[in-house]
């Protein structure tokens, strides 16, 4: 992979560095080899378009959908450069509806994804729902979508998207020489006012603080994001009172890639379809396991003998006899939703934006649908020489991205907390409504056409309405 250059000194390095250079302008653009450039310390601001805090996956792909369209971009990443150049692995999976796919197609994440790691990308064909110790169970079809694909979406390891999305942004970089990352490096204070938006930065190991000035600062630093807080945004936040582990597991009977997920009062369970182990040729799956966190830590605790037993058991043993073949993680389970997406000169993408529960697998395709929703408001305002932070198109984007996203976060809310209840009425009521719903092809459709990101695509159209 090519490196990034820098001449910044360690620990703040750049896929496109300022520096100066003895001209006029001090902050005329340059690519050029490492050294120890004493100028750049008596910089004490750098101006760009957009500044972008968080270099996950969501502020990544902001960065990608950007870039190349004459924007200058900074993103402000706490985490070291190596985390980012090669994540580690970290047990997700993540499902991706056919439109999140198309995204992804069109940054250029999946091809580098599919190129380098063909195994990797997992077809879903159907989904399958139970309640309980019912055997009776909801099956959602990929013959139930109006894509009319022969799947109902995919799956993929996180810390793969997170490095096709960096490899990605690095390329762009060095093509279009307009992005800068300022990783290992903490937005200690971030405001707006009328003129621009600041964002101060403080270096691992440097003495003194730094101050970037941007048209409009985007939060993509998670769900708890501090810059969020930081604007005067309050969220609403739901615990959900479980931790949620997950690994790959091998196993005896093929998956025949379809979800499985099983809803009761003390768990929650799911197996999500992988393609074939490498090492063994076994089928293999990534489970999901929720429960309260000393539950889930005792389980940690178990050789890979006795867990790979003890989860075998508690699928029933649906899939045959289970192995772990990966190390297990284990992450909490918090809803969020703030009260606003945008302020002065400021918007919320990703997680920041809205924190899924994961029972529903919308968590990273809200991620994707709000970035290209908001991406594309920004280019088009960009392109017509108009104002890319006015309040109407920050408000534009708030509209469009809660239209979609308030009613399934909602709706998850409430079915995790319903199928969960340990009262027998709720329990029956669930039960009830699954069997009434497996005899209702509406339903079915609907679903299906939510899993496959159809239902997004048809509400999140932006407006053809220019930014004043």
């Amino acid at each position: 992979m090519r490196r990034l250059n820098t001449t910044l000194p360690q620990p703040l390095l750049a896929i496109h560095a300022h520096t100066l250079t003895g001209t006029a302008n001090p902050y005329e653009s340059k690519h050029f080899t490492r050294s120890n450039n004493p100028c750049f310390a008596k910089l004490h601001k750098m101006n760009f378009d957009i500044i972008i805090v968080g270099a996950g996956p969501a502020g990544l792909c902001m960065a990608q959908a950007l870039s190349g369209h004459g924007l200058q971009i900074a993103i402000v990443e706490q985490a070291e450069l190596s985390t980012l150049e090669q994540p580690a692995f970290d047990g997700r999976e993540i499902a991706l509806s056919l439109q999140s796919v198309q995204t992804m197609r069109q940054l250029g994440l999946w091809q580098r994804i599919a190129a380098a790691h063909p195994q990797a990308l997992a077809p879903l064909k159907d989904a399958q729902v139970f309640s309980g110790q019912s055997r009776f169970s909801l099956l959602i079809s990929h013959r139930h979508s109006k894509a009319q694909a022969s799947e109902l979406g995919w799956f993929a390891s996180n810390h793969l998207i997170r490095q096709a999305a960096f490899d990605c942004v690095q390329a762009s970089a060095a093509a279009h020489q307009d992005i800068t990352l300022f990783a290992n490096t903490q937005a200690s204070r971030v405001w707006s006012d009328a003129q621009a938006a600041y964002v101060e930065i403080q270096q691992h190991g440097q003495p003194h603080p730094r101050q970037l000035q941007a048209q409009l600062l985007i939060a993509a630093d998670s769900r708890f994001s501090a810059t969020r807080r930081c604007m005067g945004i309050s969220a609403e936040m739901h615990d959900f009172g479980h931790n949620m582990l997950v690994c790959e597991m091998t196993h005896t009977t093929p998956h025949q890639h379809i979800a499985r997920e099983w809803f009761a009062h003390k768990q929650t369970l799911a197996l999500l379809p992988m393609h074939d182990d490498a090492a063994t040729g076994l089928p293999r799956s990534s489970i999901v396991l929720t429960q309260p966190a000393h539950a889930l830590h005792a389980l940690l605790q178990l050789s890979d003998a006795d867990f790979g037993a003890e989860i075998s058991r508690r699928f029933a043993h649906t899939l045959g006899t289970m192995h772990p073949a990966s190390t297990r993680h284990i992450y909490p389970l918090t809803g969020v939703y703030p009260t606003q997406l945008i302020a002065q000169r400021f918007a919320c993408v990703g997680d920041a934006a809205v924190g899924m529960h994961p029972a529903t697998a919308h968590g990273f395709n809200f991620g994707l649908l709000g970035i290209a929703t908001l991406s594309q408001l920004l280019l088009q305002a960009h392109h017509s020489k108009q104002n890319i932070a006015s309040p109407a198109l920050l408000e534009r984007y708030q509209r469009q991205h809660r239209l979609t996203t308030k009613p399934l976060y909602l709706i998850t809310k409430a079915i995790v907390q319903m199928y969960s209840s340990a009262n027998p009425a709720i329990q029956l009521l669930c039960n009830s409504a699954l069997q009434l719903c497996e005899h209702l092809p509406p339903f079915k459709r609907a679903v299906a056409t939510s899993l496959t990101g159809q239902a997004s695509k048809l509400t999140a159209q932006p407006e053809t309405q220019q930014a004043t």
